[in-house]
């Protein structure tokens, strides 16, 4: 079904043709000053120039029209040629009442038909998931749900770091730990132990332990260059060390990735584009697009509009090893060849920015995307804590993404100490709960900008914060299940028709609960997670500002009852299922 902000632009296009000029000037927009208006026009501005009349003629022309439409309560044309429109009551609540069994919220399946594979995990083998993993995934896992919600088949891939020096440093310190392992014996025969040498623990030791070894010890980094070299190059033994390393670290990566509410359709890794590279190249260089640099090949992507330099894309280097934009490459290979996507979503630092660029440049220019392909790169902010530095731990080090989980969850169980919920409830609403303001705490921040992580703020029951809207979720819930127990019934079967707001309180709740469909929309197009949470905390703040000036439950109208309990379920509806798209759900109880 159509938004109202959509059958509201339908309505003033309709109001500029009666006056003589393009619909298209009619387009409503949310006004900026809601204490003039709730909805704003501009089109006489732009229509004035065009017509060389008088913008507040027009605007006055246009207003007269639209006063007589039942949408609006009033119109009113004002210098130097704004339309400022309010809805009426009856306007809102019929199109409340309309939506009702609408599961997207008035939003349009926009991505029906189409294939969006979004890139936002970037974790390497063999090392755990640190904080400097939380936005990409918590980003990334929003922005596929919003997708799915409108349609898309969208596939999200976590593309594993998996394919370089680190796995020669591991086979190195293993062979020198363990040197009788089948792995390093060149005569051995037949298939190699199904179960690994090693568990995901000894990994975490083995890997930074041989990384800092391979810095002061000559001998021992050249050994991991050539061990390195020897898997690439396909030996047998390494390769069926490298398949337990993978899968080890796979398993660990989605237990801890579980704990985030995070999934990935596909645990692609660099080391599955690698196929792909030896035929791109050539098929690269029989159309004449590689260039030699200084002994290494290049794709020049420079376009003469760019107002800064844009290095060439480096593929290959002198000694003949590829790249992060060779592999990125190839992996839109092996993608259109199995998915063929409509777009592509890339999730990382923003540092990587020059990079995409090379890359997307790179996969037009030599065709292994269409033009009509949607190529898309959200560069990230850093995570800050309180003294404006990327956050560390206590003692300086990179926190474990597990450990961050467990602080904030035991933060928020503090806040919780005067509930008398049973123990293990209030733990499972604690974790519940925390991991709701651990990414409201991220995504309510611009995905572009630097954001201070404060756990205080962010477990806070108050403000702008997750636990503030759970809080306002959890108190509904409450309400509708006294109503139902009152009435002897089911909260499954509450009232359904929502009543013309009787005050501006009223009306307000019932106007912000119809945006619900173009703020989805939006945080789309414009890939803003943060635009859903500035909408639910405005929606949590309507809500609580109608709870403290009416007696729900004790107001004497039935009818009046019926149709705030109405709009209480559909409130409750459209918190719950924005907050799942941003990757979390409410507990029963707080």
């Amino acid at each position: 079904m159509e938004t109202l902000l959509q059958q509201m632009t339908k309505a003033a296009g309709k109001a500029f043709e009666a006056c003589g000029m393009d619909p298209a000037f009619g387009k409503v927009n949310l006004s900026n000053r809601p204490d003039l208006c709730e909805y704003q026009s501009n089109g006489a501005l732009a229509a004035a120039k065009q017509a060389h009349r008088n913008p507040l003629e027009i605007a006055e022309a246009v207003a007269e029209h639209l006063k007589d439409d039942p949408l609006f309560e009033k119109a009113e044309a004002v210098r130097p040629g704004f339309i400022n429109l309010t809805l009426s009551p009856e306007a809102v609540a019929a199109y409340l009442n309309n939506r009702k069994d609408d599961p997207m919220l008035g939003a349009e399946p926009i991505g029906a038909g189409k294939t969006i594979i979004l890139d936002y995990g970037g974790a390497n083998v063999a090392k755990p998931l640190h904080i400097g993993h939380l936005r990409s995934a918590i980003i990334g896992e929003s922005l596929k749900r919003i997708c799915r919600f409108l349609g898309f088949h969208a596939i999200g891939d976590v593309h594993l770091g998996d394919w370089g020096l680190q796995m020669g440093l591991i086979i190195e310190a293993l062979r020198d730990k363990e040197p009788g392992l089948p792995y390093f014996d060149a005569a051995h025969k037949g298939d190699y132990p199904a179960e690994a040498p090693f568990t995901i623990s000894d990994l975490e030791e083995i890997y930074p332990a041989a990384s800092a070894r391979s810095k002061e010890d000559a001998e021992f980094a050249a050994r991991a260059h050539e061990a390195t070299r020897r898997l690439q190059n396909g030996d047998p033994g390494y390769y069926a060390l490298f398949r337990h390393i993978v899968n080890v670290s796979v398993a660990d990566l989605k237990k801890n990735y579980g704990n985030l509410d995070v999934s990935f359709d596909l645990w692609k890794g660099e080391s599955d584009a690698q196929a792909y590279i030896p035929a791109m190249l050539a098929e690269f260089k029989k159309k004449g697009l590689l260039k030699e640099s200084e002994g290494a090949m290049v794709i020049e992507v420079a376009e003469e509009s760019d107002t800064k330099e844009v290095p060439p894309c480096l593929v290959q280097k002198s000694d003949g090893a590829y790249l992060y934009a060779t592999t990125d490459l190839a992996t839109i290979v092996q993608r259109e060849q199995d998915y063929h996507p409509d777009e592509y979503f890339y999730v990382t630092d923003k540092r990587q920015a020059m990079h995409f660029l090379q890359v997307f440049r790179a996969a037009r220019k030599t065709g292994l995307v269409g033009e009509k392909t949607i190529m898309t790169h959200l560069g990230f902010g850093t995570m800050n804590g309180k003294d404006g530095k990327p956050f560390k731990t206590r003692s300086g080090g990179v926190m474990r993404l597990e450990y961050l989980l467990e602080d904030v969850a035991a933060a928020v169980y503090e806040r919780m100490a005067g509930s008398d919920m049973p123990e293990e409830e209030k733990r499972r609403a604690a974790r519940i709960i925390g991991l709701a303001a651990l990414k409201y705490g991220d995504l309510s921040n611009q995905a572009t900008k630097d954001y201070i992580f404060d756990m205080d703020r962010f477990t806070s029951f108050e403000g702008n914060t997750g636990p503030y809207i759970l809080y306002t979720i959890v108190r509904i819930a409450s309400i509708l299940n006294k109503y139902a127990a009152a009435e002897g019934g089911s909260a499954d079967a509450l009232p359904d028709t929502i009543l013309p707001a009787a005050d501006a309180g009223e009306k307000e709740l019932q106007r912000i609960l119809c945006g619900a469909g173009e703020v989805i929309l939006s945080s789309y197009t414009e890939k803003a997670p943060h635009k859903l949470c500035l909408y639910l905390y405005d929606l949590s703040n309507a809500f609580n500002s109608f709870y403290h000036d009416h007696r729900i439950l004790a107001e004497e109208d039935p009818a009046r009852r019926a149709s705030w309990i109405a709009l209480l379920a559909e409130t409750k509806r459209v918190l719950s299922t924005l907050i799942g798209l941003l990757g979390f759900e409410a507990p029963e109880r707080m």
